[in-house]
């Protein structure tokens, strides 16, 4: 599988309860289960006004497909070419 960082801007996303950021996992794993093991939400990160999430899937159309059955923004989907790491 692939892995892509999507940045999804919520306007006061960094403001969320954790009750609202919950919901927003639930709705998110539900629609995943639903999609099958084509794709894979790995973890996200919660700034001020966006949601960086990181997937693993098939292809970018998965992507886009679990954001619109989710109601979830994906304004920029960058698929992962490479990794570095600090040395130690």
């Amino acid at each position: 599988m692939n892995k892509y960082i999507i940045e999804r801007e919520i306007p006061g996303a960094g403001e969320l309860t954790v009750n609202e950021l919950d919901q927003i996992s639930d709705k998110s794993c539900s629609v995943l289960r639903e999609m099958g093991p084509e794709i894979e939400w790995v973890e996200s990160y919660v700034t001020d006004n966006k949601i960086y999430c990181v997937y693993k899937a098939e292809n970018k159309d998965l992507i886009l497909r679990h954001a619109e059955q989710g109601g979830f923004p994906a304004n920029v989907i960058s698929e992962v070419k490479n990794t570095i790491k600090p040395k130690s």
